[in-house]
Protein backbone atom coordinates (compact mmCIF):
# COMPACT_ATOMS: atom_id res chain seq x y z
CA UNK A 1 0.00 0.00 0.00
CA UNK A 2 1.49 3.36 -1.02
CA UNK A 3 1.31 6.62 0.90
CA UNK A 4 -1.32 9.03 -0.44
CA UNK A 5 0.14 12.48 0.32
CA UNK A 6 -2.95 14.37 -0.88
CA UNK A 7 -5.28 12.32 1.31
CA UNK A 8 -2.97 12.83 4.30
CA UNK A 9 -2.85 16.61 3.69
CA UNK A 10 -6.64 16.77 3.40
CA UNK A 11 -7.00 14.90 6.69
CA UNK A 12 -4.52 17.23 8.43
CA UNK A 13 -6.14 20.37 7.00
CA UNK A 14 -9.62 19.23 8.01
CA UNK A 15 -8.35 18.48 11.52
CA UNK A 16 -6.72 21.92 11.69
CA UNK A 17 -9.93 23.60 10.55
CA UNK A 18 -11.95 21.77 13.18
CA UNK A 19 -9.52 22.73 15.97
CA UNK A 20 -8.62 26.39 15.36
CA UNK A 21 -5.43 25.67 13.44
CA UNK A 22 -3.94 22.98 15.67
CA UNK A 23 -3.63 19.33 14.72
CA UNK A 24 -5.51 17.28 17.32
CA UNK A 25 -4.64 13.67 16.48
CA UNK A 26 -2.11 11.36 14.92
CA UNK A 27 1.67 11.68 14.93
CA UNK A 28 1.51 15.46 14.49
CA UNK A 29 -0.94 16.13 17.33
CA UNK A 30 -0.29 19.51 18.94
CA UNK A 31 1.56 20.81 15.90
CA UNK A 32 0.58 24.11 14.32
CA UNK A 33 1.13 24.44 10.59
CA UNK A 34 0.08 26.89 7.95
CA UNK A 35 -1.40 26.10 4.57
CA UNK A 36 0.32 28.02 1.79
CA UNK A 37 -1.31 28.18 -1.62
CA UNK A 38 0.78 29.57 -4.45
CA UNK A 39 0.41 29.83 -8.21
CA UNK A 40 2.65 27.44 -10.11
CA UNK A 41 5.48 29.32 -11.86
CA UNK A 42 5.32 27.05 -14.92
CA UNK A 43 1.74 25.76 -14.86
CA UNK A 44 -0.20 28.71 -13.45
CA UNK A 45 -2.14 26.15 -11.39
CA UNK A 46 -2.87 26.45 -7.70
CA UNK A 47 -0.31 24.62 -5.52
CA UNK A 48 -0.83 23.86 -1.84
CA UNK A 49 1.69 22.92 0.83
CA UNK A 50 1.68 22.51 4.62
CA UNK A 51 4.55 24.28 6.38
CA UNK A 52 5.95 24.94 9.81
CA UNK A 53 6.00 28.65 10.58
CA UNK A 54 7.16 31.24 13.05
CA UNK A 55 6.07 34.82 13.60
CA UNK A 56 7.92 38.10 13.25
CA UNK A 57 5.58 40.77 14.50
CA UNK A 58 2.36 40.36 12.51
CA UNK A 59 4.16 38.57 9.66
CA UNK A 60 4.46 34.82 9.24
CA UNK A 61 7.85 33.35 8.42
CA UNK A 62 8.47 30.10 6.55
CA UNK A 63 11.70 28.29 5.74
CA UNK A 64 12.54 26.62 2.44
CA UNK A 65 13.99 23.47 3.99
CA UNK A 66 12.27 21.12 1.53
CA UNK A 67 12.59 18.48 4.27
CA UNK A 68 16.36 18.50 3.92
CA UNK A 69 16.55 18.30 0.13
CA UNK A 70 19.61 19.72 -1.61
CA UNK A 71 17.23 21.78 -3.78
CA UNK A 72 14.92 24.64 -2.87
CA UNK A 73 11.22 23.74 -2.64
CA UNK A 74 8.94 24.34 -5.63
CA UNK A 75 6.79 26.73 -3.59
CA UNK A 76 9.79 29.07 -3.35
CA UNK A 77 10.11 29.27 -7.15
CA UNK A 78 6.38 29.92 -7.32
CA UNK A 79 6.65 32.83 -4.86
CA UNK A 80 9.66 34.26 -6.66
CA UNK A 81 7.64 34.26 -9.91
CA UNK A 82 4.47 35.62 -8.28
CA UNK A 83 5.06 36.96 -4.75
CA UNK A 84 1.48 36.65 -3.55
CA UNK A 85 -0.13 33.70 -1.85
CA UNK A 86 -3.14 32.55 0.09
CA UNK A 87 -2.42 31.60 3.69
CA UNK A 88 -4.56 29.65 6.13
CA UNK A 89 -3.34 29.61 9.72
CA UNK A 90 -4.76 29.70 13.24
CA UNK A 91 -8.30 29.33 11.94
CA UNK A 92 -8.17 32.26 9.51
CA UNK A 93 -7.46 32.77 5.81
CA UNK A 94 -5.86 35.79 4.13
CA UNK A 95 -3.86 36.91 1.13
CA UNK A 96 -0.20 37.69 1.74
CA UNK A 97 2.73 39.32 0.00
CA UNK A 98 5.87 37.19 0.05
CA UNK A 99 9.39 38.53 0.41
CA UNK A 100 12.54 36.39 0.36
CA UNK A 101 14.81 37.68 3.12
CA UNK A 102 18.46 38.40 2.34
CA UNK A 103 21.68 38.88 4.32
CA UNK A 104 21.46 39.71 8.03
CA UNK A 105 17.64 39.74 7.91
CA UNK A 106 17.62 36.20 6.54
CA UNK A 107 20.06 35.09 9.25
CA UNK A 108 17.97 36.71 12.00
CA UNK A 109 14.76 35.10 10.73
CA UNK A 110 16.47 31.70 10.44
CA UNK A 111 17.71 31.85 14.05
CA UNK A 112 14.30 33.00 15.26
CA UNK A 113 12.63 30.24 13.23
CA UNK A 114 14.90 27.59 14.78
CA UNK A 115 13.92 28.78 18.25
CA UNK A 116 10.27 28.12 17.34
CA UNK A 117 10.95 25.01 15.23
CA UNK A 118 14.22 23.41 16.46
CA UNK A 119 13.57 20.18 14.55
CA UNK A 120 14.33 22.05 11.31
CA UNK A 121 18.03 22.35 12.17
CA UNK A 122 18.50 18.74 11.02
CA UNK A 123 16.93 19.61 7.67
CA UNK A 124 19.46 22.41 7.13
CA UNK A 125 22.37 20.13 7.99
CA UNK A 126 21.07 17.44 5.64
CA UNK A 127 20.45 19.93 2.81
CA UNK A 128 23.96 21.37 2.95
CA UNK A 129 22.72 24.72 1.61
CA UNK A 130 21.59 28.06 2.96
CA UNK A 131 17.90 27.73 3.74
CA UNK A 132 15.82 30.52 2.16
CA UNK A 133 13.59 32.42 4.56
CA UNK A 134 10.32 33.95 3.38
CA UNK A 135 8.26 36.60 5.10
CA UNK A 136 4.49 36.47 4.48
CA UNK A 137 2.90 39.84 5.14
CA UNK A 138 -0.90 39.84 5.38
CA UNK A 139 -2.53 42.17 2.84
Amino acid sequence: MSFDREAFEEQVINDMREHGGEISSGPMAGTRLLVLTTTGAKTGQSRRVLLFFSKDGTDYVIAGTASGSTKDPAWLRNLEAKPTASVEVDGRQFEASATVAEGPERDRLWQQHLEAQPQLAAHAEQAGRTIPMVRLTPR
